[in-house]
This record gives C-alpha cells, sequence and structure tokens, in this order.
C-alpha cells in the first residue's frame, strides 16, 4: 500500500484538521479517537509517513512506542483504568482504515471492545472532557 499524503492522520499532522490532542513531540503525536471503541480510547501516530509498521523506521517505531507508554500511563491515572489494550492493525487485509501508522490506546480490557472499529461517532464535548483528564495525567 503506498502512503497517500491526503489521508486524514496526515492532515491532522499538517494542522488542516483539528484534533484533540493529548500530547506531541517532534516525532509523534497522540490525540482521542473520534471514533472510539471504549472512553478514553487514544491514538498515536509517527509523524514519519508510513502506512505499516514495515514501513516504519526503527527510530520512529520507537518513539511510538515511548509515546503509547505516556499515553496508558495517563490513562490508567487519569481515567482510573485498569489495564490497557494496544492494537496496531497492518493493511486493509487486517483491517487498518487509515493508511497511516497509528496504534490504538485504548483504556480498559479486551472484554470491553464490543463496538466494532470506526463505527460510532462520539461526542467531541465528552472526548475533551477525557482528554483533559489524560492530559492532567501526563502533566503529574
Amino acid at each position: 500500500m503506498s502512503y497517500d499524503q491526503n489521508n486524514i492522520f496526515a492532515k491532522i499532522l499538517r494542522g488542516e484538521i483539528p484534533c484533540i490532542k493529548l500530547y506531541e513531540d517532534a516525532h509523534t503525536l497522540a490525540f482521542m479517537d473520534i471514533m472510539p471503541q471504549t472512553q478514553g480510547h487514544a491514538l498515536v501516530i509517527p509523524k514519519q509517513a508510513a502506512t505499516t509498521l514495515f514501513e516504519l523506521s526503527d527510530e520512529a517505531a520507537t518513539a511510538c512506542m515511548r509515546t503509547v507508554r505516556k499515553i496508558g500511563e495517563a490513562q490508567k491515572k487519569g481515567l482510573g483504568a485498569q489495564g490497557v489494550v494496544l492494537m496496531q492493525l497492518n493493511g486493509e487485509a487486517a483491517g487498518q482504515t487509515v493508511p497511516h501508522f497509528h496504534i490504538h490506546v485504548i483504556p480498559g480490557s479486551i472484554a470491553d471492545l464490543r463496538r466494532p472499529h470506526a463505527t460510532h461517532m462520539a461526542d467531541q464535548a465528552q472526548l475533551k472532557v477525557l482528554a483533559d483528564r489524560i492530559v492532567d495525567a501526563l502533566a503529574d
């Protein structure tokens, strides 16, 4: 799958589409999933243009995992999550819906994932409330 510069995550990285940002550094961006599977569902993306894990540089992969750890810990602290599910899909055949590498950081357990991926738009105000709790936990 070749990289599509006009995918929604590329547009978010360029500032063309807004997101509810949780964390950003030189290599990654973490933000709330607008179609969450659980409350507090977040996404971590690299700033490198890559469709799947297999196209991602080792440096970008390492940076993504550092950010995933930060977000997961903040979800546990800020939302009281007992566990965190990490999900990463590679290619359309695997269920990847946005052709930009991303990791789902989902507070809760695998049993909480009853809602199918990318099917229900969340209330933006509720997402902002949850995001604020995660961001506050990052600051602690």
